[in-house]
């Protein structure tokens, strides 16, 4: 069969398909874009930043070359020393030689200001030998451990930097040790960060379950106005959220004066909730329990009155009947709103950094100082990947205890 214009049915419906997918196409376009670059591509950069180690291959990729050869038992052959100064001063002059003490001063410390001085020295020189001038400008490049690292450290991919944000760290032949015990810091502040959500999350699925059941019960024009109320923290800056529990909060604040001006406590046993872990979980909480309250509130809507009438006339108490009818209904709800204030509190980072002083601060913490002061951003983008295993690790626990297809947001 052909059409009018002489052209095959079969591929005239064809042309029509395709035309209709490409205009399909064209209108997903725009999301699918918005998500591959804000969301797709950075996740990616930051998982591969977590394994990237270029500094030492691009730096000193003939050094590394001869470290191959080398035996591991003695200090190098003055070859490694001569072609090291050659790359040493040809990378002063594109400065990737500082990046190659930067990055071995995270592994090993002192590496920094090793190749720095050595750097100044080595300009000056106009032949060798370079080994014996080496050691003369400091006794550290006779240290074999140094070489052994250099030559551990010269990979374009590493998982040294997942090491170090668990606490451990790779020695010079390569084995996995602990940290020093002053450098065990991470492991603490993923669990610290664990638990603080935790009970974020708890607390607010105490405050909002009744606060959403008031709202869910009550006339339509009263739960309107309380429903702005609880939306209110939306509608206010962050910082102004977070400032004003240190007005409150504080040792000096709104509630410990109040306190002592009654009389329950004395001026010398004012409440310390404020730079600590409590301060924490009292701002978080007030900030992230809207997130709590919506879901619950949407399911609730959608139960029927009746089931609860029903079970009165079936002689169940009002306590039983609440807590074998109606509660159950609510799962989903409760289930939406913990996994939506758990991930939102496990990587909050402005209320921890206001309120949270030295015992209340959260890993996120600890990636935004590894971002913007010590630029050590492998460290920074492997303590986000262990976060966001974590956050993935709880989906995939959640879908098989109670089951994706029960959460629900309305």
């Amino acid at each position: 069969m052909i059409t009018a214009d002489g052209i095959p049915l079969k591929v005239s419906l064809a042309r029509a398909m395709m035309r209709n997918k490409m205009r399909a196409m064209l209108l997903v376009a725009p999301l699918f874009l918005f998500i591959l670059f804000s969301f797709i591509l950075p996740i990616g950069q930051m998982l591969l930043r977590s394994i990237d180690n270029p500094a030492l291959v691009e730096g000193i990729p003939e050094t590394l070359a001869l470290l191959e050869e080398w035996d591991r038992q003695d200090v190098p052959s003055e070859e490694v020393f001569a072609t090291l100064a050659r790359e040493m001063i040809r990378g002063s002059e594109d400065r990737s030689i500082g990046k190659v003490g930067a990055r071995l001063n995270q592994e090993f410390a002192g590496s920094r200001s090793l190749f720095n001085k050595t750097i100044r020295r080595v300009k000056r020189m106009e032949t060798g030998p370079y080994k014996e001038a080496f050691l003369k400008i400091d006794k550290d490049w006779g240290d074999v451990e140094l070489w052994k690292n250099i030559d551990r450290m010269g990979k374009q991919y590493t998982t040294a930097y997942f090491a170090a944000a668990i606490d451990m760290r790779y020695n010079g032949d390569g084995e996995l040790i602990e940290q020093p015990e002053y450098k065990q810091i991470y492991v603490k502040l993923f669990g610290r960060t664990i638990w603080m959500s935790i009970m974020v999350t708890i607390t607010c699925i105490i405050l909002g379950y009744p606060i959403a059941y008031l709202l869910a019960t009550l006339p339509m024009r009263t739960s309107n106005l309380l429903m702005i109320m609880v939306l209110l923290p939306f509608w206010t800056s962050l910082l102004v959220r977070t400032t004003s529990w240190i007005v409150i909060l504080g040792k000096e604040g709104v509630l410990n004066e109040t306190l002592v001006w009654l009389g329950i406590i004395s001026t010398d046993s004012r409440l310390e909730l404020m730079f600590n872990e409590k301060g924490v979980v009292i701002a978080m909480t007030h900030i992230l329990l809207p997130f709590m309250v919506l879901p619950l509130y949407s399911v609730m809507k959608t139960i029927p009155p009746t089931y609860m009438r029903a079970a009165r006339s079936l002689g169940a108490n009002p306590a039983l009947a609440f807590w074998r009818v109606y509660v159950p209904q609510t799962v989903p709800g409760i289930g939406a709103g913990s996994i939506l204030v758990f991930i939102v509190a496990i990587g909050y980072y402005i209320t921890p950094a206001l309120v949270g002083g030295s015992d209340g601060q959260m890993i996120s913490n600890l990636i935004a100082y590894h971002m913007q002061k010590s630029l050590n951003w492998g460290l920074a983008a492997a303590l986000g990947a262990i976060l966001l295993s974590g956050v993935l690790a709880l989906y995939w626990l959640y879908n098989k205890i109670v089951g994706i297809d029960n959460m629900k947001f309305g």
